[in-house]
């Protein structure tokens, strides 16, 4: 007798999603743009091959950045990546935190 599996891969998940750790980080960064005055809004959509945070100025223009997660791309460049509104990659890595320095670096202006 064979049991036949609804899905080719019993394991995957039905869709990729941010921890509480990731939310933590990435909120953290939204909270001090939100502070400064760079950001206003945001979206958060959990697809099935990766989970997007985008961020916008307005809230109906097209998103500033995207902070992506995308697990099958842990063994390669790594698994997080933030894209600019351009569609271009500005930083790609396996550890949210150094990747999002690539944003931080937006909040440090010089002083008149």
């Amino acid at each position: 007798m064979t049991i036949q599996q609804p899905y080719p891969f019993p394991h995957a998940p039905e869709q990729v999603a941010f921890d509480r750790r990731e939310m933590q980080d990435i909120l953290t960064l939204y909270g001090r743009m939100v502070a400064a005055g760079e950001w206003r809004d945001y979206g958060i959509s959990c697809l099935r091959e990766m989970a997007v945070f985008s961020v916008f100025r307005r809230t109906a223009e097209h998103p500033l950045y995207r902070i992506e997660k995308q697990p099958r791309l842990r063994g390669r460049q790594g698994m997080y990546a933030v894209v600019g509104m351009d569609g271009r990659v500005l930083k790609r890595g396996h550890d949210l935190k150094t990747v999002l320095r690539v944003l931080e670096r937006k909040l440090i202006r010089p002083v008149d």
